[in-house]
């Protein structure tokens, strides 16, 4: 049995890519998707079709405004979902755009337009993650857009602090970002590696799972952002853990063994003072943490910056249709 097969008896394995000729090879529950993997997989060619579909339906008189703009990549976002969803059973996640990250109000209207052109589509709500920054602004949107019946995907979470936050806030699901983490205090300590065994990254993963499952919260958690093959066999027994199609088809070539090393019964009998949350705990918390300060900040720069480029081209091509009318 292979190690990804292995994993798969104990974790809901996620594909963590836009591309879907790779979902297609892998087939995991779910998907996930972002802005950055939303731009690399719209310039493919294979995907020409659905670029082409995601502009028709966002075309007005031939305009290539930021609203339209806007419009179209929401389209496109969902375009790609909607085909991703006839390959998977599960659930796909769909990003809320970074630049909206401190906006609790513009973060709600956006997912309920994502959420209603997936409906438009014929897309149960059930099968849609709704991917939102982990600020405090972007917990309060969830938990409102959780109160109506719209799932949501924390990301970019990095503190302790935020997870406590998410959870109690009642979201589906979050995603600590282990091979960011583990970047930052690789870069902090001035190596080339940190072992598995001492990975910060798998160890803040391990931290926030024991801590939800001592306490009872539904919230899931997905480890996210890989490196390396030996972190996420690390993870074993985590709720969800979402991979990228290189490190899914080199755990698919591997057969080394895959035990356990994360497990509800065993977390329920740890001893873990509850933390108590509010927005100034929340705040100093971050302030305190260097890394998911830094990190934050560095990944909704990251995500808006991808966003930036998918809308510079999706203008030009709006631009050559246009022309072409």
């Amino acid at each position: 049995m292979s190690s990804l097969d292995q994993l798969r008896q104990r974790t809901i394995v996620v594909a963590d890519t836009g591309d879907i000729d790779s979902i297609a090879v892998h087939r995991p529950q779910d998907a996930t998707t972002n802005p950055s993997l939303l731009w690399k997989a719209a310039r493919m060619p294979q995907y020409r079709e659905l670029v082409d579909g995601a502009i028709q339906s966002g075309f007005a008189s031939g305009s290539a405004d930021v609203d339209t703009v806007d419009d179209v990549i929401d389209n496109l976002a969902v375009t790609f979902g909607c085909r991703i969803l006839e390959i998977i059973p599960g659930r796909v996640s769909t990003e809320v755009d970074a630049r909206l990250s401190f906006d609790e109000d513009a973060t709600v209207d956006r997912a309920h337009k994502l959420i209603g052109l997936y409906s438009d589509a014929g897309v149960s709500r059930n099968r849609i993650l709704i991917k939102i920054a982990a600020t405090w602004e972007g917990i309060r949107a969830a938990e409102r857009l959780e109160n109506d019946g719209i799932h949501c995907n924390l990301t970019l979470l990095f503190g302790f602090g935020q997870a406590v936050a998410c959870a109690e806030a009642g979201v589906t699901l979050i995603s600590p970002f282990v091979g960011r983490i583990y970047d930052w205090y690789k870069a902090d300590r001035g190596v080339d590696d940190i072992a598995a065994t001492e990975d910060p990254g798998v160890a803040s993963v391990t931290r926030i799972f024991n801590y939800f499952k001592k306490h009872g919260f539904h919230t899931e958690v997905m480890g996210a952002s890989f490196r390396r093959k030996e972190q996420i066999i690390s993870l074993c027994g985590c709720d969800l853990l979402t991979i990228s199609p290189a490190l899914l088809s080199e755990l698919a070539a591997a057969d080394e063994e895959v035990p356990v090393r994360l497990d509800d019964s065993a977390a329920r009998k740890m001893e873990i003072p509850a933390t108590e949350m509010n927005e100034s705990i929340f705040r100093w918390m971050l302030n305190e943490d260097a890394m998911a300060t830094e990190k934050l900040a560095d990944g909704i720069r990251g995500f808006t910056s991808d966003l930036d480029l998918l809308r510079s081209w999706l203008a030009d091509q709006l631009k050559t249709s246009a022309a072409t009318v």
